[in-house]
C-alpha cells in the first residue's frame, strides 16, 4: 500500500482534499483486493479534485491507462469496479468536518478579503493540518458510506491512429476526427470553422 507520504510528493502539497483521496482508495482497496496493476481496476470520479490524484497514486487507476474515469459532477463520490464483472463498491464522502470557533471563523473572513498576514497564514496552515490528521485518523465508518454495486464498465483504453489536422496541421487520433466540407479537422478547429461560419453569417456589407 503506497503511503500518504508518496501522495503527497506526488501531489506537491498537503491538503484536506489530499487527505480525502488517500482515505478513499484505501477503502477501496480494503473491499476490492490488490492495487491495479494494469486496467483491471476501474476507478470513476465525480469531482476534480485533489482527491484525485491521491487515488491514482495508491490505487493504480490512471488516466493514460484509460482506467480513471471523470464524471465532474461536483460530487465526493468514488466508484470502484472490476473488470470484466464490473462489481464493486461506492465510496461517498459523508463526514462533517467539527464546527469551528469565532476566532477561526474571523480567521476565514480576513483571508477571503486577501488578508495574507502571517498571523493569518500561520492560523489557517494550523487548522488544515488538525482536519487532515481528523481525516488520516478517523475511522472508515465515520468518514463514508460504502455500498456493494454492480456497473456497466466503460469501455478499455484503446490505441487509435492519429491523421494530421487540414487547419492547424497538428496530429489528432482518428476518432476525434470530425469532417468539415471533406477536410479532416481536430476539435478545437471545428469550433473555430464554426466560429468563423457564425460571423460571416452575421456580417453586413457596406
Amino acid at each position: 500500500m503506497k503511503s500518504f507520504e508518496e501522495v503527497v510528493q506526488f501531489h506537491g502539497h498537503v491538503c484536506p482534499g489530499l487527505a480525502f483521496g488517500f482515505r478513499v482508495a484505501q477503502a477501496a482497496l480494503d473491499a476490492m483486493g490488490a492495487r491495479s496493476r494494469d486496467e483491471e481496476l476501474v476507478a470513476v470520479v465525480e469531482n476534480c479534485s485533489c482527491a484525485v490524484d491521491a487515488i491514482q497514486v495508491v490505487s493504480g487507476c490512471t488516466f493514460g491507462k484509460g482506467n480513471l474515469v471523470v464524471r465532474d459532477y461536483g460530487k465526493q463520490v468514488y466508484t470502484f469496479l472490476k473488470r470484466p464483472e464490473g462489481e464493486g463498491v461506492r465510496i461517498s464522502v459523508t463526514w462533517i468536518a467539527p464546527p469551528e470557533d469565532e476566532e477561526m471563523t474571523a480567521c476565514w473572513q480576513r483571508f477571503s478579503r486577501g488578508d495574507r498576514s502571517t498571523e493569518v497564514m500561520r492560523a489557517i496552515k494550523a487548522h488544515k493540518g488538525r482536519k487532515i490528521q481528523a481525516i488520516l485518523q478517523a475511522d472508515t465508518e465515520a468518514l463514508f458510506e460504502i455500498r456493494r454495486v454492480k456497473e456497466q464498465l466503460p469501455e478499455q483504453a484503446r490505441v487509435n491512429p492519429s491523421i494530421r489536422c487540414a487547419r492547424c496541421g497538428e496530429k489528432v487520433m482518428v476518432p476525434r476526427v470530425t469532417i468539415v466540407d471533406k477536410r479532416s479537422l481536430c476539435l478545437p478547429c471545428v469550433d473555430i470553422e464554426r466560429g468563423n461560419q457564425e460571423f460571416c453569417k452575421g456580417k453586413t456589407m457596406s
